[in-house]
Parts: C-alpha cells; structure tokens; sequence
C-alpha cells in the first residue's frame, strides 16, 4: 500500500502501489542550500555511474527498426489495394505512429545528439513530416510540464480543458470541462481514440502562436505530411474504407499514446499555487513508475521509468533502468517516497482519481 506525503500543498491520493518507505525516518533538510544538495549527490552518483553517456548504437538499432516497420506497413498497405482487410494494417500503423512519437520525445530531449541542431532536424522529420504533429509546439508544452509537472496552474497536460484533475479546477470548471467532469472516469479511454487527432489539431493552431520559432517551415511540413496521408489513403480506398482506416489508425494511436503517458503522472500527488518543492521531490513526489520488464520497457520507450526521465530528461532510455535502482535507493535514504505501480494498476489509480475529483461536478448536478 502506498503512503501520501504529508507536505502543505500536495493533495495526496490512496493509490494501492509500491513505494520505497523511509528508513529510520530518513535525513530531512530543511534549509534552501540543504535540499538543493540532494539532487547534486544524486547527480553525482549518476554521473559516476556512466549513465549520462549516449548510446549511438541503441538508438541506430531501435530507429532502423521503427523505420523498418514503417516502410513494411507502407508497403502492406500499398500491395492490399482497395481491402477490408487493410483495417489490420491500420491498426499496425498505429503502433508504429506510437513508436515514432516515442523517438520524437527522445531526440526533443537529446538524448540521442548532444547538439541542438541534429535534434531539431531529426526532431521536424519524425514529428512534422512523419507524425503530422508540430515539434515546436509540442517541445515548448513538454518543457513547461517538466519544469512543474501536476502543478495546477503551470502544467499544461493538467490544464481542465476537457478534464478536470483536481478537486478546485472540478469547482471552477466550465464549458466542456464541467460536463464531461462528472463522468470523465468512465470516458478516459474513449477520449484517448480522439488524442491523435488533437495533436494534429493543436499543431495547426499553434502555428499562429508567437512562440512557434519556425511556423512557416513547420506549417509547409505538416501540410506536405497530410496531403501525402491523406492522398493516398482516398486514393487508393473507396470512401467507406479510406474513413474506417482513418479512424482505426488514428483512434488506435491515440490511445497507445494516452496509455504511455497516462501512468506516469496521472493519480499522483497534485501541486498548489505557492507550495515550495525543491527539484528532487518535485520531480519524484509527482512522478509514477511502471513495472513491467523488456515488454514495457519495449511499449513505452523508457517512459515507464518516469522518475528518473524527469530527473535526469537528456538520459538516453536504456540507462534508465540502472538509474531507477540508484535513484531509489536514494530517496529511501532520504526519506522521500519513491512510486512505483504495475501498468494495469497504475491504470486503475488514475481512473479511480478522476472519479474522485469528479465528485463536486457530480454532486453539483442533483
């Protein structure tokens, strides 16, 4: 059974995982300097370990094979002709759509190039022409979640759009929100089908935001991206079939990246305006683990060791696991709790947290 923390601020949740539990009471500091330290003897022992280094050959061999994987689905798809049984391939597209929004997380946080520039190149290519999804948009959303990850006001994956994550934004919410809200448990995986298809919709969208560095280069890529998606599905296919592949492909992709990025902060502890975390215990009190092994390992690109991808964002994916256990060990030195869940029941939590801060949007409705 897990245990909540117990610091002003933090709404604590009664999650049924695993986490590492203070030993002797651990070592609590309460001075700037002092909590600041943590991290730096953590980054140390890190260090030490060898496991910021990149892994050129890791990466060449899982980029082959997502690109393989592309080129063979794109071959399928172009033997099968005008089939109902490109539904199979649609649904294979998916996950190899899921796999190249994996690699555009990792080269948007270098953990494949060192330097920005092979980054952002490769980074336009997988998201832009690829994907369909605008790098630039989605870097600059990304980065301001893992500065305050599950903050309230400063995360945009907890902004109540659609769905409301915490008790106050269920009281304050409105228009979509305040509907979808009262049963936003039981609609969370049918939401997810839609996911796909929003990135795409909030690419376009951003691209007449003043943050967007690069809008007509990135506007050209992803217009070339869905003229050609686009062109050759109705090409090929008759209407009926051409609009049951869009919607298997892009409804099954939706929800292997919302079942990737879900686990891992969705359920966990949720941040108030004022509370004062230093990076550590940011980073570690609002993350999730996923146990699983090579499998998940393997479905959710290294995300499943959450916790140390946020403390440590440029480290390349296969050092995570060797990270996990020193990180872990660590804060039970400390003292700081340390979460870690199954996929399935790390599923389960975040259903059972919608449901519960759905509750005033519910109560409101009698």
């Amino acid at each position: 059974m897990a245990h909540s923390t117990a610091l002003p601020g933090i709404h604590p949740t009664d999650e049924d995982e695993k986490q590492t539990k203070p030993q002797g009471g651990g070592r609590k500091r309460d001075s700037g300097s002092g909590r600041g330290s943590d991290f730096s003897e953590l980054s140390r022992r890190i260090a030490d370990a060898g496991l910021l280094r990149r892994r050129p050959l890791y990466y060449s061999v899982r980029f082959t094979a997502v690109g393989l994987a592309l080129a063979g689905s794109v071959a399928a798809f172009l033997m099968l002709g005008d089939n109902w049984s490109q539904l199979f391939v649609a649904a294979a597209l998916a996950v190899v759509f899921g796999q190249l929004g994996l690699a555009a997380h990792d080269l948007a946080h270098r953990q494949v190039f060192s330097r920005r520039r092979p980054s952002e190149t490769g980074g336009l290519v997988v998201a832009n022409v690829l994907l369909g999804m605008s790098y630039g948009w989605w870097m600059n959303k990304h980065t301001r979640h893992h500065a305050n990850p599950n903050h309230e006001n400063k995360d945009p994956d907890v902004a109540p759009d659609i769905i409301v994550w915490s008790r106050r934004q269920a009281r304050q919410a409105k228009g979509p929100a305040r509907f979808i809200g009262k049963h936003q448990a039981a609609l969370f995986f049918p939401l997810l089908t839609l996911e796909g298809l929003n990135l795409s919709f909030s690419s376009f969208r951003a691209l007449r935001s003043p943050s967007m560095k690069r809008p007509v280069l990135e506007g050209t890529l992803l217009v070339a991206h869905f003229a050609v998606y686009f062109g050759g599905i109705f090409t090929l296919l008759s209407p009926g079939k051409a609009l049951a592949f869009v919607a298997v492909h892009q409804g099954l992709f939706g929800l292997y990246l919302g079942s990737v990025f879900a686990p891992n902060h969705k359920g966990m502890p949720m941040v108030e305006e004022g509370t004062e975390l230093d990076f550590l215990r940011r980073q570690v009190l609002t993350s999730r683990n996923v146990d699983g092994g090579a499998l998940t390992d393997v479905f959710m690109g290294g995300l499943n060791y959450q916790i140390e991808h946020h403390l440590f964002p440029s480290m390349p994916t296969p050092a995570l696991a060797k990270a996990q256990v020193i990180t872990e060990r660590y804060c039970a030195e400390l003292g700081i709790p340390y979460c870690r869940s199954g996929l399935v029941a790390s599923h389960r939590t975040a259903l059972r947290h919608l449901r519960e801060v759905g509750a005033p949007l519910r109560e409101a409705g009698h």
